[in-house]
């Protein structure tokens, strides 16, 4: 069934009520023309939907990029911010450190240096470098060879001078070694 069997049906009434044929067929020509006039129209509304549809999503992609760009970018100013601070830090650390192996803190400080622990673990520094580890020189800095016996003490630590700083997975400072030479 077509638009115009609609009109058809409506046409064979259209007799009854008086029409001729020539107001039968003006009446079909108007109603065609409304008929192309709103499918027109409806393929206007659906062009344009699309298009703010497509630019609904490109400003919701564009959204989420930014709030993944605002988090990577908080990170890495949070990771540089602690950066620095363990840097100023690592001092203080190594001489805290020293002194207790020492045995030189007094009673009186033990409740300090645990405050000191504490906030060095919340930068989440942790120190490394010791003897026998493997070298690895993105973590240690070799300051000497020592002569070993045992091929299997060939690159590995033999001393540490200074020991070394993370925090997470960033080496703040490289343990400062000797390293184990088999020649």
């Amino acid at each position: 069934m077509n638009d115009h069997d609609d009109i058809n049906i409506e046409a064979d009434g259209a007799e009854e009520i008086g029409m001729s044929e020539e107001e039968l067929e003006a009446t079909e020509s108007r109603e065609g023309a409304k008929v192309a006039k709103i499918k027109k129209e409806l393929e206007a509304c659906k062009a344009e939907r699309q298009e703010y549809m497509d630019g609904w999503q490109r400003a919701k992609a564009d959204y989420v990029n930014v709030l993944t760009r605002t988090e990577d970018e908080k990170k890495q100013a949070e990771g540089k911010g602690t950066v620095k601070a363990a840097k100023a830090f690592i001092g203080v650390l190594d001489s805290l450190t020293r002194a207790e192996a020492a045995g030189e803190v007094p009673e009186a400080f033990q409740a300090i240096a645990k405050q000191i622990h504490a906030a060095a673990t919340s930068l989440g520094l942790a120190p490394f470098g010791e003897v026998g580890e493997a070298f690895n020189p993105e973590q240690h800095e070799a300051l000497g060879q020592d002569v070993v016996a045992d091929i299997l003490l060939d690159d590995t630590v033999t001393a540490v001078l200074e020991q070394g700083w993370k925090a997470g997975d960033t080496v703040i400072r490289a343990a400062k070694v000797r390293v184990g030479s088999a020649s």
